[in-house]
């Protein structure tokens, strides 16, 4: 589960109903309620909060979201969409991130899933993250 706190609209998530899993993007929060509104593929559809689920961060993910991966000498696996970098200090270990845009650099944020990637962005670039190429 999810705090509702968290979720922002254009967050991507897993959302459960019927026993079945889906991928979507928040598209609509309605704080009276507290239900997020997700886009799935198949239709927009109203869930609690107890119904929702986070992506864990991955390689995976950032390559859906159209990061450029470049590995370093060191082991360090760089991903880069723009000016917005994230480095890992190991391929696949995404415990211990780095993240930077510009001066604003954030050593080892509470980030693990992909709608924590999303609001760090948000905040440091103002603009949404999205799996659009830039």
């Amino acid at each position: 589960m999810i705090k509702f706190s968290d979720i922002r609209i254009g967050d991507y998530l897993k959302a459960e109903y019927d026993g079945k899993m889906w991928e979507g993007e928040v598209v609509n929060l309605n704080g009276d309620e507290k239900q997020v509104c997700v886009q799935t593929e198949v239709q927009e559809f109203w869930f609690e909060t107890a119904q929702l689920y986070p992506i864990a961060l991955s390689e995976e993910a950032l390559l859906a979201l159209n990061f450029a991966r470049q590995s370093n000498d060191d082991g360090s696996v760089k991903y880069m969409k723009g000016s917005f970098r994230v480095v890992t200090p190991r391929a696949g270990d995404f415990s211990s991130i780095e993240m930077w845009y510009r001066e604003d650099r954030r050593h080892h944020p509470d980030v693990h899933y992909v709608h924590q990637l999303q609001n760090q962005y948000l905040d440091m670039t103002k603009i949404h993250l999205t799996a659009e190429a830039m």
